[in-house]
């Protein structure tokens, strides 16, 4: 399944326009970059996602793209992209996107620059439901307030608040659904304020995950606070680094071994012509290094008491799944992972050619960017087991906010 996020910079910003402010709010700067690249930068943290198309007003259209473009050479994503211009309306912008969007995107994730703060989370989930067959899926949250119907001043009538739900964006939407939508809404020229209203309107069902109360929409000027820095020292977070090493053994072509030879993965890549390497899991040495680091953050031990070799249920078990696990661990305990430094050592193979893909393959396991991840690559000087080809090591250093 290929999926595409579009992010939706678009917009006026009318009422904080008439509030004073002199740009328009998806180019206010935050966190060093304007605010739409937070929301680029969360979506690189999806491993899921295949590429990203932004979307700005038509006047500004050059400008911006020239912003993009600079952005992503300070600061590799990971991810290709595409821009173009918005339309008169949110759904003009939106089909704009997705007809620039390539044409085998099979899933469109519809996302509004004015919410920066949505999480890889929302995003999970909501592939998940389109996974299981949704034509569209969308965040949530319940109402808390009594909603009124007034005209004139006046209530007419007062809606159930448990049949009621405010929706947030990234909105998921398959993309032949989306197609017909759209020449739906033309024909009965038919204005919508979201995307699962287009699906509504062609008849389909739209599904609900749960949002995030978070995900604050920036629209007023009391919403920019949301933006400013937090000097309170209460919020104040201390840093933890924990420190993994992993080693594996080649195989030996003429000799037998108890240990089944696996295909060398590195950060889930394969390399093509490495030795086979010994290992009870998919023996991904990389990941097992960082699987251990991670822990020391957690003070949980190592990979060995969590997922140990002698458990047939983690026989040939893709290293990535580890990572995963314990990455549970890590935002249950809200820690931030906030720079990881990886050094495989071995004579061969050759991990240059592989050090891009590596980088940004553990980058999205780890929901970060991946400015955050170094990967480097070194030889003993044919010294010791790595230096006659025996074998290959890792070490890892994490460093998260705890």
């Amino acid at each position: 399944m290929s999926v595409w996020g579009i992010i939706l910079a678009a917009g006026q910003g009318s009422r904080l326009k008439e509030a004073g402010l002199a740009v328009r709010k998806q180019f206010i700067e935050y966190e060093n970059a304007p605010l739409f690249w937070r929301s680029a930068r969360t979506f690189a943290m999806c491993p899921a996602l295949s590429g990203l198309v932004f979307v700005f007003p038509p006047e500004e259209f050059n400008s911006a793209q020239q912003t993009v473009n600079d952005l992503f050479a300070k600061e590799d994503l990971g991810l290709p992209y595409l821009v173009t211009a918005g339309g008169v309306r949110r759904q003009d912008s939106v089909e704009n996107g997705m007809n620039t969007s390539p044409k085998d995107a099979d899933v469109l994730l519809v996302h509004d620059a004015a919410r920066p703060f949505f999480s890889p989370r929302i995003v999970t989930d909501l592939l998940t439901a389109i996974e299981n067959g949704a034509h569209a899926a969308v965040p949530a949250i319940p109402v808390k307030d009594t909603v009124k119907v007034v005209h004139d001043d006046v209530i007419e009538t007062t809606l159930q608040r448990s049949h009621l739900a405010a929706v947030q964006t990234p909105q998921a939407v398959r993309r032949p659904s989306l197609l017909k939508a759209f020449a739906k809404v033309k024909q009965d020229d038919f204005d919508v304020t979201d995307d699962a209203s287009l699906i509504e309107h062609l008849g389909l069902k739209a599904v609900i995950v749960p949002g995030d109360e978070r995900n604050i929409k920036i629209t007023t000027p009391e919403d920019l606070e949301l933006l400013r820095p937090k000097d309170d020292p209460m919020e104040l977070r201390l840093p933890r680094v924990g420190y993994g090493y992993d080693v594996h053994r080649y195989a030996d072509p003429d000799a037998v071994s108890r240990t089944p030879p696996r295909p060398m993965k590195l950060g889930t890549v394969p390399i093509p012509g490495a030795p086979a390497v010994l290992a009870h899991s998919d023996g991904d040495v990389l990941l097992h290094a960082l699987a251990d680091a991670l822990l020391g953050c957690l003070v949980q031990g190592d990979i060995g008491h969590h997922f140990p070799d002698s458990d047939p249920a983690y026989d040939n078990m893709e290293s990535a799944v580890f990572i995963s696990e314990i990455m549970e661990s890590i935002n249950t305990r809200k820690m931030t992972i906030h720079h990881v430094d990886l050094t495989i050592i071995c004579q061969i193979p050759k991990v240059g050619p592989h050090r891009a893909n590596i980088q940004k393959n553990v980058a999205r396991l780890l929901e970060i960017g991946p400015g955050c991840v170094n990967v480097k690559a070194t030889t003993e000087e044919g010294l010791g087991f790595t230096g006659e080809k025996k074998g290959i090591k890792a070490v890892a250093l994490v460093t998260v906010l705890a």
